[in-house]
């Protein structure tokens, strides 16, 4: 009889010790018992050491948008993450006093059933608008609650742009009575779009053999000669790792080139996506103080 009894004594004995075990837990506002780690990214931080950056004025942080998609034959699906890995920090620092929240790798890339747009390429994973706009909105609330006041969102993929615009909006309307906001910086995407007059600059000149009618062969795109790619992305994913484009299989393929650019020696191109990196960082930068202007006029 008495043993029907014991799964309710026992969860009573656990509720009356448990204000006990949590006085012996850590708060939010414990001493930081060792130096801080070094990094820009807040998912390499420990909780402690995000707390004190923003005590210590780090108040801005960095959304960056990304996808996996479909890119040709030659260039990993997370194309627009690493992308961001290589320029984010550049951005980071350009601002100053920036912190950079993990990447958003899962985005809209068209409809899922029926598929539509890259979806109907293998390994794409979209997600509904409704569904991005929902996790964005709380990834911004999330970094607000700690403290966070300027909140930056770019998008890499241009899929991304539209739903990153009504969030901002959204969320500004919502903290109208507050120091915090949220700014969507679209000149990160479209100016100078995938950087191709600063390429021209450089002496990087595409060309796409089957151009569109009335187009120029050598036109600003991000399709050229039937394939999803550009030495925009190529290079600054060259500075994570040559081999996510494929390099040794080109090499050996002699397809080690884009669109009648040589993309040996490899060494080359990372440079130009190291200078990619510094060029789109000066482009948001100079965004992310306008909009200070126009939201906070300061």
């Amino acid at each position: 009889m008495l043993s029907c009894f014991r799964p309710a004594a026992i969860l009573i004995m656990a509720l009356a010790a448990w204000p006990a075990l949590a006085q012996n837990r850590q708060g939010p506002n414990a001493p930081r018992p060792i130096p801080a780690g070094d990094s820009l990214w807040s998912e390499e931080l420990t909780s402690m050491e995000v707390r004190d950056a923003v005590r210590a004025g780090t108040t801005t942080v960095i959304i960056g948008t990304g996808g996996v998609e479909q890119n040709g034959p030659y260039v990993a699906g997370g194309k627009h993450n690493y992308v961001l890995q290589t320029v984010l920090p550049y951005i980071a620092r350009k601002i100053g006093h920036a912190m950079i929240a993990p990447i958003v790798k899962f985005v809209p890339e068209g409809g899922i059933e029926p598929a539509t747009g890259h979806m109907q390429f293998a390994g794409t994973i979209s997600v509904e608008d409704a569904t991005f706009e929902a996790l964005l909105t709380d990834i911004c609330r999330s970094y607000k609650a700690h403290g966070f006041v300027d909140i930056v969102l770019i998008g890499d993929s241009g899929g991304n742009q539209a739903g990153m615009e009504r969030v901002a909006a959204a969320l500004n309307r919502r903290l109208a009575g507050e120091r915090a906001r949220v700014h969507y910086l679209r000149e990160y995407y479209y100016e100078d779009q995938w950087s191709y007059a600063f390429l021209k600059s450089l002496g990087v000149v595409q060309i796409d053999k089957t151009p569109p009618p009335g187009q120029a062969a050598d036109r600003a795109s991000d399709w050229r000669n039937g394939i999803h790619d550009d030495i925009y992305y190529e290079a600054q994913i060259a500075v994570q790792d040559p081999n996510l484009i494929r390099m040794g299989q080109r090499q050996k393929a002699g397809l080690f080139s884009l669109h009648g650019v040589a993309l040996a020696p490899v060494g080359r191109t990372i440079e130009i996506g190291e200078k990619l990196a510094g060029y789109r960082a000066g482009i948001t930068a100079k965004a992310f103080q306008a909009s200070l202007q126009r939201l906070r006029g300061s």
